[in-house]
């Protein structure tokens, strides 16, 4: 599966949701990765054709990894901590991004994952047991 095939199942989650009025603003974050394209951008775009109001969507072009988007959340949101945060992924990535993002100064974390599962799990599953324990060290 593809790196966009990925954001994709998270951003159906997201449209799910928005749907069910269960979260009322979306943050997407990325940047010009190696695929060439600008991840925020494209993100954007398709949750606005999935029915998504662009006015409620927030674009974060240079959240180039997950610590940097958790950390990029203070200035998106004007440092409100108390804000309650939903972060929107595969599983396997929800913890070390909940990690971070409570790292960054939020407190009212909770997570939601896409419906989508796949051999290449395993292989991020393990990246994900490596990544989370060393993001935890590098903090100390």
């Amino acid at each position: 599966m593809s790196r966009r095939t990925y954001f994709l199942t998270s951003l159906n989650r997201a449209v799910v949701l928005y749907n069910e009025s269960l979260i009322q603003k979306v943050i997407v974050f990325g940047g010009i990765g190696k695929e060439g394209f600008d991840e925020a951008k494209v993100m954007k775009e398709y949750l606005i054709a999935n029915g998504l109001n662009a006015n409620q969507i927030i674009e974060d072009n240079l959240g180039y990894t997950t610590e940097k988007s958790a950390n990029n959340l203070k200035e998106i949101l004007k440092s409100h901590e108390s804000e309650p945060i939903l972060i929107i992924s595969q599983y396997y990535h929800l913890p070390r991004a909940s990690y971070l993002v409570k790292r960054a100064g939020f407190q009212n974390v909770k997570t939601s994952y896409a419906r989508y599962s796949e051999i290449r799990d395993f292989y991020s599953v393990f990246r994900e047991t490596i990544a989370l324990p060393y993001v935890m060290i590098l903090n100390l």
